[in-house]
C-alpha cells in the first residue's frame, strides 16, 4: 500500500508540475515582440555609435568594446533564430520562418539546413551510435586509445579551447554555413543560397555607404564574440 500511495502522490505531483508550467508552453506575441523590440534597437544603435566612433577617427579599443555589447545582444538574436527553428516564437509558422531567415542573416546562418540540422542533433543527443548533426563530436575514452597517435592529436586540437572558443566558431559562422551540408535537401540548399545573396547585398550596401573597411572592423568583433559565447 505504502508503495502505491507513493507512486500516486508521484503522479499527483507531475501533473500539478505540468500545470503549473504549461503557461509557458505556448508563444506570446506581446512578450516575444517586446524582446524583439528591445534587443534590435540597441543593436543597431550600438552598430551606429561604432560606425560614428570608427569615421570620427577614435580609438579602435572604443569601438571594440561597443561591439561586445552588441555581441551579447547578437547572442540574443540568434536564440530568436533558434525558437524560430523550433517553431516556438511565434504560433503562426510564417512568422516564425520569416522572423528565422532575418534573423538567420544577422547571425550568418541559414535557416532551414541549421533548422534540419539542430532538430536531428535534439534526437540523436546522447546516442554514440548518431554522433556528428549539429553537435561537438565526441568519442569514448576507447575509441580514443584506439586512434593512431596523428588523429589523437587532431581530435584534441579540434576540442582545444582556443579552437573551440575562437577559430572554431568564426570558421563555422564566416565558411561553414556557407556551403549546404551533404545530402541537403532542396529547401536546405535554397536556404543557403537565399542567406548567402542576403549577406552579400549586406556587404555591397555597407561598401557602397559607410565602406567596406568600416563594415569589416564591426562585424568581424561581433560576430567573435557572439560566436565565442554562443559556443
Amino acid at each position: 500500500m505504502t508503495g502505491d500511495s507513493g507512486k500516486a502522490g508521484n503522479r499527483a505531483a507531475k501533473r500539478a508540475l505540468y500545470q503549473a508550467v504549461a503557461k509557458y508552453g505556448k508563444p506570446d506575441l506581446r512578450r516575444s515582440i517586446f524582446q524583439m523590440v528591445g534587443t534590435f534597437i540597441p543593436y543597431f544603435v550600438l552598430w551606429g555609435l561604432m560606425i560614428f566612433t570608427i569615421k570620427q577617427g577614435y580609438s579602435y579599443w572604443i569601438t571594440l568594446i561597443l561591439s561586445v555589447l552588441a555581441g551579447f545582444l547578437l547572442v540574443r538574436i540568434f536564440i530568436f533564430f533558434h525558437d524560430c527553428c523550433h517553431g516556438s516564437f511565434f504560433e503562426s509558422r510564417r512568422a516564425n520562418r520569416i522572423v528565422g531567415y532575418i534573423t538567420g542573416i544577422l547571425t550568418f546562418t541559414t535557416f532551414e539546413q541549421w533548422r534540419h540540422s539542430h532538430n536531428v542533433h535534439h534526437a540523436t543527443v546522447g546516442d554514440l551510435d548518431r554522433r556528428g548533426m549539429g553537435d561537438v563530436y565526441s568519442m569514448t575514452v576507447d575509441e580514443y586509445r584506439l586512434l593512431p597517435w596523428f588523429k589523437r592529436i587532431s581530435y584534441r586540437v579540434y576540442r582545444n579551447p582556443m579552437i573551440m572558443f575562437g577559430i572554431g566558431p568564426a570558421a563555422i559562422f564566416f565558411i561553414g554555413h556557407r556551403f549546404p551540408h551533404k545530402g541537403a535537401k532542396k529547401a536546405e540548399q535554397l536556404s543557403v543560397l537565399y542567406t548567402n545573396l542576403a549577406i552579400l547585398a549586406i556587404i555591397v550596401t555597407a561598401s557602397l555607404t559607410m565602406g567596406l573597411r568600416t563594415y569589416l572592423l564591426i562585424q568581424v568583433p561581433v560576430m567573435l564574440v557572439a560566436g565565442t559565447m554562443g559556443v
